[in-house]
């Protein structure tokens, strides 16, 4: 098979390693399920105990605990461990995870104007 085939296949499939995805769908790959997002957003406030983001969330502590590994292993989230009694482990973003801050703005502005707008259509029209 030849390269431009091979390409061609691979495209068909739908090859998560093709280089010219789209950097959208990409980043939203690594940031864009509810719980990685509530995450990042509420240490957007700064470093929290596990059971802080556990209570903000509303995730359950499985959840939690493989959101708070994912962000980690992908650079957003670093965790800090107190050995002092009681043990404690702290999250915090890393430069990567505070970058994502004005994105998190932008979406903010963006559900106030549209998403309060269709509410009040909705209200307006009796749903």
């Amino acid at each position: 098979m030849s390269r431009t085939e091979s390409q061609s296949h691979s495209n068909e499939e739908g090859d998560e390693d093709e280089p010219n995805a789209c950097p959208v769908i990409e980043s939203l790959e690594q940031i864009g399920s509810q719980w990685r997002l509530a995450v990042l957003h509420e240490l957007l406030a700064g470093e929290q105990r596990f059971n802080e983001l556990k209570r903000s969330t509303g995730a359950n502590a499985r959840t939690l605990s493989r959101v708070l590994d994912d962000l980690g292993e992908m650079g957003f989230v670093e965790r800090r461990m107190e050995e002092d009694a009681p043990i404690a482990t702290y999250y915090s973003l890393t430069a990567k995870g505070e970058s994502l801050e004005p994105v998190f703005d932008e979406i903010e502005c963006w559900a106030s104007s549209w998403l309060e707008e269709e509410h009040l259509e909705r209200t307006e029209n009796g749903n």
